[in-house]
């Protein structure tokens, strides 16, 4: 490696998988060179959160950054880590840093059929990557009173609407999306269905959301000028839906094409894509902003339930599968902007000795009762690595 990718390092499970497919996946074959930050919740506590946004600072620096799944703390996440304040998604922070689109895709084997049968190709999730409820702004109410929404403008606008008179306690939220970034993600979208050659679907809830929601429609609706020509050159083509329509429709679908969402759509729908074709353990996740920077991540959380496990000493068997492919998308876009092809070379044989892996039969429990055609056999999560860098080793010595 000549130039440097921005490691972040995350929590729970994830963060004990992490160390270990460095050390058996990429430090024996790769040398390594990364701007390491940890992301984990107590350093993020430690830092008052200031470490989030140095990672992302130099992610927008060297270009491509990997990172581990990390938590995002909840009231019952502020007893157990004793945290100073209930600190935000780091991934929001990131994406906002960023101004990027988040890309998910399932990681596809033909021994695992979809459990939607009409299924035939992968699905991409385009997510936006700010605002909504991941930027929102909310508050516990305690007695009687009057909820408002303001707006006061630097020239002298003035906009106040009365969200809710409460009659007793509640709660209420804010949450707000800006033109340059709703923006950003229609150019990222259209982009990269040019570049994959894939139709777009786009969904909100503009029917209900009649500002907030109808601005993504009209912004979409603009930028696609831009790109209609091309689309049609290609074939391809963009629609608008509704959500709930969209969700309808993706049922009935082959696949094969990208769904654009808004953040929190984009979250939920991303699970369900993936569980769908297989496992959550098995999708792909990259943060892509308008100007060209890359972050890779597992679209899946940090594995709670295992991690409690490995506290305890019992074994478990954690699909690592999405987070070897986010090592191995950054190494591969790391070797593309550098020009080094031993990386990129690198990159795809690592995710073929993966693949090998799995067409083996040689899996974690997750997977054991999805696969077809194969005779599956479970193993803990270091021997699946182990199994992994064995198929590489062979590869490599090719």
């Amino acid at each position: 490696m000549t130039t440097p990718l921005v490691e972040m390092d995350g929590d729970e499970m994830t963060r004990i998988l992490w160390k270990m497919i460095k050390d058996e996946l990429i430090l024996p074959f790769v040398d390594l060179k990364a701007e390491y930050y940890d992301l984990g919740l107590e350093k993020r506590d430690e830092t008052e959160d200031r470490i989030t946004v140095e990672a992302a600072e130099a992610t927008k620096k060297y270009g491509v950054a990997v990172k581990c799944a990390t938590i995002t703390p909840n009231t019952a996440r502020m007893s157990e880590y004793n945290l100073h304040q209930m600190w935000k998604s780091p991934n929001g922070t990131i994406r906002s840093i960023l101004d990027g689109t988040v890309f998910r895709t399932p990681i596809t084997i033909p021994s695992i059929k979809p459990a939607v049968k009409s299924w035939k190709k992968p699905i991409t999730i385009a997510r936006h990557a700010y605002g909504d409820v991941y930027k929102n702004s909310e508050i516990r109410v305690g007695e009687a009173g009057v909820a408002k929404l303001v707006f006061e403008g630097e020239n002298g606008q003035r906009e106040e609407v009365v969200i809710h008179e409460f009659k007793g306690p509640g709660v209420l939220q804010g949450m707000h999306n800006t033109d340059k970034s709703i923006t950003s993600f229609a150019h990222s979208v259209f982009k990269f269905a040019i570049d994959t050659k894939q139709d777009v679907w786009f969904s909100t809830k503009d029917t209900i959301s009649k500002k907030y929601d109808a601005r993504f429609r009209e912004i979409f609706d603009e930028v696609f000028e831009e790109y209609k020509s091309d689309f049609e050159r290609l074939g391809l083509e963009y629609f608008y839906t509704l959500i709930d329509d969209a969700v309808a429709r993706v049922i009935r679908s082959e696949g094969g094409f990208i769904w654009a969402c808004k953040n929190y759509d984009g979250d939920v729908m991303s699970d369900m894509v993936s569980t769908a074709f297989g496992s959550l353990a098995m999708m792909t996740s990259v943060l892509v902003s308008p100007d060209g920077k890359y972050e890779y991540e597992a679209a899946h959380g940090t594995v709670t339930r295992h991690y409690y496990k490995h506290l305890k000493g019992e074994e478990t068997s954690t699909n690592s599968m999405a987070t070897i492919f986010a090592w191995s998308g950054a190494l591969r876009k790391r070797g593309e902007l550098d020009g080094n092809t031993d990386l990129v070379n690198f990159a795809d044989q690592l995710e073929d000795a993966c693949f090998d892996t799995l067409n083996q039969g040689t899996v974690t429990k997750d997977l054991v009762n999805l696969m077809e055609g194969v005779e599956p056999h479970a193993v803990n999560s270091r021997d699946f690595l182990l199994a992994i860098r064995a198929n590489l080793e062979k590869r490599l010595e090719k």
